[in-house]
Protein backbone atom coordinates (compact mmCIF):
# COMPACT_ATOMS: atom_id res chain seq x y z
CA UNK A 1 0.00 0.00 0.00
CA UNK A 2 3.12 2.49 -0.01
CA UNK A 3 2.69 4.98 -1.72
CA UNK A 4 -0.72 4.69 -3.10
CA UNK A 5 -1.74 7.95 -2.14
CA UNK A 6 1.43 9.72 -2.26
CA UNK A 7 2.94 12.41 -0.42
CA UNK A 8 1.90 12.53 3.06
CA UNK A 9 -1.15 15.05 3.32
CA UNK A 10 0.20 15.75 7.05
CA UNK A 11 4.10 16.57 6.58
CA UNK A 12 4.63 19.90 7.05
CA UNK A 13 3.10 22.29 8.71
CA UNK A 14 -0.13 21.80 7.39
CA UNK A 15 -1.50 24.38 10.35
CA UNK A 16 -0.30 27.62 8.46
CA UNK A 17 -3.17 29.53 7.36
CA UNK A 18 -2.84 32.86 5.06
CA UNK A 19 -2.39 36.17 7.05
CA UNK A 20 -3.98 39.26 5.86
CA UNK A 21 -1.40 41.77 6.48
CA UNK A 22 -2.03 44.96 9.34
CA UNK A 23 -1.80 48.30 8.16
CA UNK A 24 -1.30 51.19 10.02
CA UNK A 25 -3.80 53.93 8.67
CA UNK A 26 -1.79 56.73 8.37
CA UNK A 27 -3.41 60.11 7.21
CA UNK A 28 -3.87 60.40 3.70
CA UNK A 29 -2.83 56.38 3.22
CA UNK A 30 -4.90 55.84 0.11
CA UNK A 31 -7.03 52.75 -0.19
CA UNK A 32 -10.35 50.96 -1.39
CA UNK A 33 -13.16 49.42 0.73
CA UNK A 34 -13.34 45.61 -0.69
CA UNK A 35 -17.50 45.61 -0.87
CA UNK A 36 -18.19 48.73 -2.14
CA UNK A 37 -15.36 49.57 -4.44
CA UNK A 38 -15.01 53.11 -2.49
CA UNK A 39 -11.53 54.68 -2.77
CA UNK A 40 -10.10 57.58 -1.32
CA UNK A 41 -7.35 58.41 1.67
CA UNK A 42 -7.49 57.89 5.64
CA UNK A 43 -8.69 61.58 6.86
CA UNK A 44 -9.54 60.14 10.00
CA UNK A 45 -10.93 57.94 12.18
CA UNK A 46 -14.96 57.84 13.41
CA UNK A 47 -16.71 55.40 16.36
CA UNK A 48 -14.14 52.56 15.26
CA UNK A 49 -14.35 53.08 11.66
CA UNK A 50 -12.38 54.85 9.28
CA UNK A 51 -13.02 58.28 7.21
CA UNK A 52 -12.59 58.11 3.65
CA UNK A 53 -12.16 60.90 1.41
CA UNK A 54 -12.33 60.57 -2.39
CA UNK A 55 -11.30 62.64 -5.08
CA UNK A 56 -14.35 64.75 -5.39
CA UNK A 57 -14.08 65.28 -1.29
CA UNK A 58 -16.85 63.14 -0.77
CA UNK A 59 -16.71 61.33 2.77
CA UNK A 60 -17.84 58.11 3.77
CA UNK A 61 -17.05 55.49 6.73
CA UNK A 62 -15.92 52.06 6.85
CA UNK A 63 -15.53 49.60 10.05
CA UNK A 64 -11.99 48.31 10.69
CA UNK A 65 -13.18 45.28 9.84
CA UNK A 66 -10.46 42.06 8.54
CA UNK A 67 -9.29 42.40 5.00
CA UNK A 68 -11.82 44.77 4.50
CA UNK A 69 -10.18 47.05 2.48
CA UNK A 70 -7.34 46.86 -0.50
CA UNK A 71 -3.73 48.42 -0.60
CA UNK A 72 -2.23 48.29 -4.14
CA UNK A 73 -5.08 45.76 -4.75
CA UNK A 74 -4.34 43.36 -2.37
CA UNK A 75 -6.91 42.73 0.86
CA UNK A 76 -5.11 44.03 4.46
CA UNK A 77 -6.82 44.72 7.50
CA UNK A 78 -6.15 48.65 8.61
CA UNK A 79 -5.66 49.24 12.30
CA UNK A 80 -5.67 52.96 13.65
CA UNK A 81 -2.08 53.92 14.40
CA UNK A 82 -1.04 53.22 18.29
CA UNK A 83 0.62 56.72 18.07
CA UNK A 84 -0.89 59.97 18.44
CA UNK A 85 -0.92 61.55 14.21
CA UNK A 86 -0.23 64.89 12.66
CA UNK A 87 -2.09 65.23 9.76
CA UNK A 88 -0.16 66.32 6.95
CA UNK A 89 -1.06 69.34 5.05
CA UNK A 90 -3.89 68.51 2.20
CA UNK A 91 -1.70 68.88 -1.15
CA UNK A 92 -4.13 69.70 -4.03
CA UNK A 93 -3.41 69.08 -7.67
CA UNK A 94 -3.29 71.48 -10.07
CA UNK A 95 -7.26 71.08 -10.99
CA UNK A 96 -7.92 71.69 -7.01
CA UNK A 97 -8.44 68.74 -6.42
CA UNK A 98 -7.12 66.30 -3.13
CA UNK A 99 -3.73 64.97 -4.05
CA UNK A 100 -2.95 60.94 -3.14
CA UNK A 101 0.19 60.08 -3.25
CA UNK A 102 1.34 56.00 -3.68
CA UNK A 103 -1.17 55.67 -6.15
CA UNK A 104 -0.03 54.54 -9.20
CA UNK A 105 -1.95 55.52 -12.83
CA UNK A 106 -4.72 52.81 -13.62
CA UNK A 107 -4.60 51.29 -17.14
CA UNK A 108 -6.24 53.31 -19.17
CA UNK A 109 -10.44 52.51 -19.60
CA UNK A 110 -12.56 52.29 -22.81
CA UNK A 111 -13.75 55.41 -22.37
CA UNK A 112 -12.22 58.53 -24.04
CA UNK A 113 -12.33 62.27 -23.76
CA UNK A 114 -11.49 63.98 -26.82
CA UNK A 115 -10.00 67.47 -27.61
CA UNK A 116 -9.62 69.77 -30.83
CA UNK A 117 -6.35 69.83 -31.02
CA UNK A 118 -2.69 69.14 -29.27
CA UNK A 119 -3.26 72.74 -27.51
CA UNK A 120 -6.15 71.82 -25.82
CA UNK A 121 -4.86 68.88 -25.05
CA UNK A 122 -1.70 70.16 -23.14
CA UNK A 123 -3.60 72.36 -21.76
CA UNK A 124 -5.87 69.68 -19.80
CA UNK A 125 -2.90 67.63 -19.24
CA UNK A 126 -1.45 70.60 -17.25
CA UNK A 127 -4.22 71.24 -15.06
CA UNK A 128 -6.11 68.02 -15.07
CA UNK A 129 -3.24 65.66 -15.82
CA UNK A 130 -3.30 63.64 -12.50
CA UNK A 131 -6.49 63.40 -11.96
CA UNK A 132 -7.26 61.46 -15.18
CA UNK A 133 -4.03 58.89 -14.63
CA UNK A 134 -5.54 58.28 -11.69
CA UNK A 135 -9.21 57.37 -13.19
CA UNK A 136 -7.28 55.68 -16.30
CA UNK A 137 -9.03 58.30 -18.48
CA UNK A 138 -7.26 58.97 -22.14
CA UNK A 139 -6.97 62.44 -23.56
CA UNK A 140 -7.24 62.59 -27.23
CA UNK A 141 -6.51 65.38 -29.75
CA UNK A 142 -8.61 65.48 -32.65
CA UNK A 143 -8.00 67.43 -35.62
CA UNK A 144 -11.16 69.89 -36.00
CA UNK A 145 -14.92 68.21 -34.96
CA UNK A 146 -15.78 69.27 -38.81
CA UNK A 147 -16.54 65.12 -39.13
CA UNK A 148 -17.50 64.49 -35.24
CA UNK A 149 -20.67 62.30 -36.01
CA UNK A 150 -18.86 60.15 -38.01
CA UNK A 151 -16.04 59.94 -35.50
CA UNK A 152 -18.56 58.91 -32.75
CA UNK A 153 -19.97 56.49 -34.57
CA UNK A 154 -16.55 55.33 -35.34
CA UNK A 155 -15.91 55.06 -31.56
CA UNK A 156 -19.21 52.69 -30.85
CA UNK A 157 -19.93 54.37 -27.63
CA UNK A 158 -21.51 52.51 -24.57
CA UNK A 159 -22.39 51.82 -21.22
CA UNK A 160 -19.15 51.05 -20.69
CA UNK A 161 -17.56 52.74 -22.96
CA UNK A 162 -18.26 56.41 -22.72
CA UNK A 163 -16.85 59.72 -24.96
CA UNK A 164 -16.43 63.04 -23.72
CA UNK A 165 -15.80 65.95 -25.79
CA UNK A 166 -14.17 69.42 -25.34
CA UNK A 167 -15.29 71.98 -27.85
CA UNK A 168 -13.77 75.12 -28.84
CA UNK A 169 -16.09 78.21 -29.19
CA UNK A 170 -19.62 76.59 -28.54
CA UNK A 171 -21.84 79.60 -28.17
CA UNK A 172 -25.45 79.31 -29.97
CA UNK A 173 -25.62 79.82 -33.16
CA UNK A 174 -21.94 78.84 -34.50
CA UNK A 175 -20.96 76.61 -37.06
CA UNK A 176 -19.62 74.31 -33.91
CA UNK A 177 -23.07 74.25 -31.92
CA UNK A 178 -24.37 72.66 -35.36
CA UNK A 179 -22.23 69.94 -35.76
CA UNK A 180 -22.54 69.40 -32.17
CA UNK A 181 -26.57 69.39 -33.11
CA UNK A 182 -25.75 65.86 -35.18
CA UNK A 183 -24.42 63.88 -32.01
CA UNK A 184 -26.96 62.12 -30.14
CA UNK A 185 -26.01 59.20 -28.10
CA UNK A 186 -26.93 58.94 -24.69
CA UNK A 187 -22.95 57.57 -23.69
CA UNK A 188 -21.67 60.83 -25.23
CA UNK A 189 -21.70 63.90 -23.58
CA UNK A 190 -20.14 67.33 -25.32
CA UNK A 191 -19.56 70.54 -23.53
CA UNK A 192 -17.27 73.74 -24.38
CA UNK A 193 -16.46 77.12 -23.75
CA UNK A 194 -16.94 80.45 -25.29
CA UNK A 195 -13.74 81.16 -26.47
CA UNK A 196 -12.55 81.50 -30.05
CA UNK A 197 -9.80 79.09 -28.89
CA UNK A 198 -8.57 77.46 -25.77
CA UNK A 199 -5.79 80.14 -25.49
CA UNK A 200 -8.27 82.39 -24.64
CA UNK A 201 -9.35 80.42 -22.16
CA UNK A 202 -6.16 81.19 -19.99
CA UNK A 203 -6.50 84.55 -17.92
CA UNK A 204 -4.93 87.58 -19.32
CA UNK A 205 -3.77 88.07 -16.01
CA UNK A 206 -1.68 84.87 -16.05
CA UNK A 207 0.03 86.20 -18.97
CA UNK A 208 0.99 89.97 -17.37
CA UNK A 209 -2.00 91.52 -20.35
CA UNK A 210 -4.78 93.38 -19.27
CA UNK A 211 -6.90 91.47 -21.83
CA UNK A 212 -6.55 89.49 -24.94
CA UNK A 213 -6.33 91.69 -28.40
CA UNK A 214 -8.94 92.36 -30.27
CA UNK A 215 -8.78 90.48 -33.99
CA UNK A 216 -10.32 91.74 -36.86
CA UNK A 217 -13.19 89.60 -38.28
CA UNK A 218 -11.46 87.65 -41.21
CA UNK A 219 -8.04 87.67 -39.96
CA UNK A 220 -7.03 84.50 -37.98
CA UNK A 221 -7.36 84.84 -34.62
CA UNK A 222 -3.95 83.47 -33.40
CA UNK A 223 -1.89 85.35 -36.31
CA UNK A 224 -3.72 88.27 -35.03
CA UNK A 225 -2.86 87.96 -31.35
CA UNK A 226 0.92 87.28 -32.30
CA UNK A 227 0.66 90.44 -34.18
CA UNK A 228 -0.99 92.31 -31.26
CA UNK A 229 1.74 90.92 -28.93
CA UNK A 230 4.82 91.24 -31.03
CA UNK A 231 5.36 87.45 -31.32
CA UNK A 232 6.51 86.27 -34.63
CA UNK A 233 5.25 82.40 -34.14
CA UNK A 234 1.94 81.30 -32.67
CA UNK A 235 4.27 78.07 -31.91
CA UNK A 236 6.67 80.87 -29.42
CA UNK A 237 3.34 81.96 -28.25
CA UNK A 238 1.99 78.95 -27.37
CA UNK A 239 5.12 77.73 -25.41
CA UNK A 240 4.93 81.00 -23.82
CA UNK A 241 1.11 80.96 -22.90
CA UNK A 242 1.44 76.72 -21.46
CA UNK A 243 4.19 77.94 -19.38
CA UNK A 244 2.20 80.72 -17.75
CA UNK A 245 -0.42 78.13 -16.30
CA UNK A 246 0.27 76.23 -13.08
CA UNK A 247 -3.03 75.22 -11.78
CA UNK A 248 -6.83 75.84 -12.29
CA UNK A 249 -6.65 79.61 -11.29
CA UNK A 250 -4.81 80.68 -14.14
CA UNK A 251 -7.95 79.28 -16.58
CA UNK A 252 -11.66 80.65 -16.86
CA UNK A 253 -14.35 78.90 -15.35
CA UNK A 254 -16.05 77.77 -18.54
CA UNK A 255 -13.40 75.95 -19.19
CA UNK A 256 -13.00 74.26 -15.60
CA UNK A 257 -16.57 73.63 -15.64
CA UNK A 258 -16.42 72.02 -19.24
CA UNK A 259 -13.63 69.93 -18.55
CA UNK A 260 -15.49 68.85 -14.23
CA UNK A 261 -18.40 67.47 -16.07
CA UNK A 262 -16.57 65.86 -18.93
CA UNK A 263 -14.35 64.01 -16.68
CA UNK A 264 -17.38 62.92 -13.98
CA UNK A 265 -19.24 61.68 -17.36
CA UNK A 266 -16.71 59.40 -18.66
CA UNK A 267 -15.90 58.06 -15.11
CA UNK A 268 -19.67 57.35 -13.73
CA UNK A 269 -20.27 53.64 -13.44
CA UNK A 270 -21.58 51.53 -15.73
Amino acid sequence: MAGRYGEDVLAGDWRRRKVTPEVDAEPDLVVEDADSGFCGAVVGFEAGAAVLEDRHGRRRNFPLLPAAFLLDGSPVTLRRPTRPTVPAARRRTASGSVAVDNVKAQVAKASRIWVEGIHDAALVERIWGDDLRIEGVVVEPLDGIDALDTEVRDFGPGPTRRLGVLVDHLVPGSKESRIVARVNSPFVLVTGHPYVDVWQAVKPAALGIAAWPVVPPGRPWKEGVCAALGVAEPADMWRHILSRVNSFADVETPLINAMERLIDFVTEPA
